[in-house]
């Protein structure tokens, strides 16, 4: 014991007795039980002071340590027992997910006479939530997958301490590069253990965003919150029947998935976003939500059955605006008024999509239409749904036949050689049938390889609307 204080003493380290007497226990518990449990590969004794101990404590010397500390993978209790016996007014968490090493941990705990400690037993998750000031670690695991594991726990202005070897700049890259919203490298101290020539370099990163149960908090003051848990739920039951078209009309609502589509929707129509969709283990709604918007919590069961694209992120439930009617007898505003009888809902989205982008003055959606809010039409339009006048036509078959269409099939003139009427009707014939053939017979077409039958009727149409949009 005394060879133990002057070691300490060397490195700038001052004990009090009883400090001194728990360090001790300390050791004389991990030499015990080392062949064991294999607790540490250091076997001389100087060197278990300075590699071990020593090492442990120098960063409570270092730096203010945050409290409650998580010891991250502390294995046989480091750095974390030692800061405790050296700081003891600091509150501690040992994590470690080897059941012999619980047990150890345990022991010393309880050999030592510590208080304010706690062992958790299993590894540390992003859904592990007891909220701690600061993480601390020696473990070889790389900086970037320590801090997304620490995401669920550590607060908001957070420390995470990382205890390194001197060549840890490309992890340093790594974790900037992937956290870089989220968290801020404050110090990089290389440093030796002293009275050695064992480099050292000390890390710590401050948290920048909330963690996610100060973000539930919050979000459960500011929503309305239901919980579902059966199939039986009758409000389950309506949000399944938002999967389908008929449901989505019959109900003047939909389901959004995509968090950029979301973003769109809650910034540009806040009004019309009626319930935010999550599990129970993912983001509530965002601070910017309207007040209105209710919060509804499902079982991942439930929620992946209403997940059917596998997105594992929130959805919003919308209410639909309102699209107005448009009868052949208005004729068609100035550009192109893109005319869609298309059945598949993926087709409607992306000819909306290409409406937008190509700047058509309207789309008009036929009968025939899916809904141009069925989720695989949401999805397939990237959100642009917002982006261009949406109106509801007749059927195909019930557009006469003097209205200035061009229409597109796989016969007919070049669509190179056409002529653009200043205010005209973009027509592309159904999956399947095609156009009626009164259209047929003076249709355009889109030049291909003869080893191609026909294109994908929202790619002819994205075709078409290119080469109006490129001599407009």
């Amino acid at each position: 014991m005394a060879k133990m204080e002057a070691v300490f003493r060397s490195c700038g380290i001052h004990l009090a007795p009883l400090q001194l007497r728990q360090f001790w226990a300390y050791h004389s518990l991990l030499r015990e039980r080392n062949a064991e449990l294999n607790l540490t590969r250091v076997h001389n004794f100087t060197n278990m002071l300075l590699k071990l101990y020593v090492d442990s404590v120098l960063p409570a010397d270092m730096l203010d340590l945050p409290s409650p500390l998580l010891d991250l993978g502390t294995g046989p209790g480091m750095p974390g027992i030692p800061i405790k016996i050296y700081r003891p007014g600091i509150d501690l968490i040992l994590a470690e997910s080897r059941g012999k090493r619980v047990a150890f941990l345990s022991q010393v705990v309880a050999r030592l006479g510590l208080s304010g400690v706690r062992i958790v037993a299993g590894r540390i998750t992003p859904r592990f939530e007891e909220p701690v000031a600061g993480v601390i670690t020696r473990a070889v695991e790389p900086m970037d997958e320590t801090l997304e594991r620490v995401q669920g726990c550590l607060a908001a202005d957070g420390r995470v301490v990382f205890m390194k070897g001197p060549r840890c700049g490309p992890e340093i890259e790594r974790a900037g590069a992937r956290f870089e919203n989220e968290f801020s490298l404050i110090l990089d101290h290389p440093y030796t253990i002293p009275t050695t020539r064992h480099e050292r370099r000390l890390l710590v990163y401050r948290r920048l965003d909330e963690p996610l149960y100060s973000r539930r908090a919050k979000a459960m003051n500011a929503h309305a919150v239901r919980t579902i848990t059966s199939h039986q739920n009758p409000l389950f039951k309506d949000l399944k029947k938002l999967l389908t078209g008929r449901g989505i009309r019959k109900s003047g609502q939909a389901l959004v998935s995509g968090s950029k589509t979301i973003v769109e929707f809650l910034a540009r129509r806040p009004e019309r976003c009626a319930a935010w969709l999550s599990r129970d283990d993912q983001a509530p709604p965002p601070p910017q939500s309207p007040g209105h918007l209710r919060w509804i919590q499902l079982t991942p069961a439930l929620f992946d059955e209403l997940d059917t694209f596998g997105t594992h992120s929130p959805m919003l439930q919308i209410t639909l605006p309102d699209i107005c009617p448009w009868a052949p007898r208005e004729g068609f505003e100035n550009g192109c008024s893109l005319l869609i009888p298309f059945q598949d809902p993926e087709n409607v989205g992306a000819a909306i999509r290409s409406a937008a982008a190509f700047g058509a003055a309207q789309v008009i959606l036929l009968a025939e239409s899916a809904h141009p809010f069925h989720p695989k039409s949401l999805r397939a339009s990237g959100g642009t749904v917002l982006s261009v006048p949406l109106r509801q036509g007749p059927a195909l078959g019930e557009l006469p036949e003097d209205l200035p269409i061009l229409a597109l099939s796989t016969e007919g003139a070049d669509l190179r050689q056409a002529s653009f009427p200043a205010a005209f009707g973009l027509l592309a014939g159904m999956e399947g049938p095609g156009l009626p053939e009164p259209w047929r017979r003076r249709a355009l077409r889109i030049p291909i390889g003869s080893e191609v039958e026909s294109l994908n009727a929202a790619a002819a149409v994205s075709v078409a609307l290119y080469e109006w949009s490129r001599r407009a």
